[in-house]
């Protein structure tokens, strides 16, 4: 399955959506890094739909230097869809993934190849502190890795994204992932292989607005405990005998206060009201947490690609991927 252009040992990948304010500074300090390394590499730059002049900036980088690839989506998929569409068409040896907003430094790289030279087929890193970002930034994302940690049916590191390196078998496997609502992090875990850690100090953002809004955080943290965790399945049947449990014993009391103490006020229509009110927010919170796995078999049962391909860059046109997943017609603009 595997197309790969053997002379490229290196690939570096980076979702771009909206930044055409860091891609300069972005493209220096990774190029300064592709020049220290040993072999050939390139740079695998995906543009996720972006509404500003990124996609013109990656163009004049892919003429400037042959190393730059590029993929435009047809519109925006999402942060976890631009890093697959990376994996997909990456063809070096190791493939490392980094965000453009320079919050992950593109200068761990080479330690993180050093420790792919010592055998590890995953090298992820792993934040240690978090510069200028607010309190409940950094709480919820302490509280939600543990939480994650604890309820997957893998092992998740925690405190750790998407800034990895990967090993071609460990990225074949990623890619022959049918699954569509992908976690990246969480695909890695679950292949294993020999994985290890580097800390680090996430720095603030270089320039611009930041892309992970809170809702978007909360829909990634939302997905990552549906696809790789049972708990909350479990969770509706808890919330079920719990609901049973507290009827038995309203029951209960309600025979006893109607038997001896026939007046008193707990037995007027306030208690039956917060009864069904009970029962109805068990009720409503059980099928919310069914609509979201049945949400995802939906969308899984669909079979649409994962992405479309508006524009491709540095790659061969014939690349199994644009073909197979993304269905793109002959008239279509491959600049070489």
């Amino acid at each position: 399955m595997n197309s790969r252009n053997g002379s490229v040992k290196y690939s570096l990948i980076i979702p771009i959506y909206n930044e055409e304010e860091i891609i300069s500074e972005m493209y220096r300090r990774v190029s300064a890094v592709m020049e220290r390394l040993d072999d050939t590499v390139e740079l695998v730059l995906i543009n996720d739909g972006s509404r500003d002049n990124s996609l013109n900036l990656m163009r004049e980088l892919h003429l400037c230097d042959p190393r730059v690839c590029y993929l435009s989506f047809a519109r925006n998929f999402g942060h976890q869809i631009a890093v697959t569409a990376g994996l997909n068409f990456a063809r070096g040896q190791v493939v490392v993934i980094l965000d453009a907003d320079l919050q992950d430094p593109p200068e761990l790289i080479p330690k993180m190849i050093e420790k792919w030279q010592q055998g590890y087929q995953v090298v992820y890193a792993q934040r240690v502190k978090r510069k200028q970002e607010s309190w409940f930034k950094r709480l919820s994302a302490y509280i939600f890795y543990r939480l994650l940690r604890r309820l997957a049916d893998v092992d998740i590191p925690a405190d750790t994204g998407d800034f990895c390196l990967m090993d071609r078998q460990v990225v074949d496997l990623l890619n022959a992932m049918p699954e569509r609502n992908r976690y990246i992090r969480g695909l890695r875990a679950w292949v294993g292989f020999r994985q290890t850690a580097i800390a680090f100090e996430r720095e603030p953002r270089f320039a611009g607005e930041v892309k992970y809004t809170f809702s978007k955080s909360l829909s990634l943290a939302i997905n990552s405990l549906i696809s790789f965790s049972k708990v909350p399945l479990r969770l509706s049947s808890y919330l079920g005998l719990l609901s049973a449990g507290v009827a038995l014993l309203m029951a209960i009391l309600v025979l006893y206060w109607r038997l001896y103490e026939p007046h008193s006020p707990v037995t007027g229509l306030a208690t039956i009201m917060i009864a069904i009110f009970f029962l109805g927010s068990v009720q409503l919170i059980c099928l919310g947490i069914l609509g979201e796995y049945i949400g995802r078999i939906y969308e899984e049962i669909k079979g649409r690609p994962l992405y479309t391909l508006a524009e491709v860059g540095g790659f061969d046109k014939f690349n199994q991927y644009s073909v197979a997943l993304n269905s793109l017609n002959d008239h279509q603009n491959w600049p070489n």
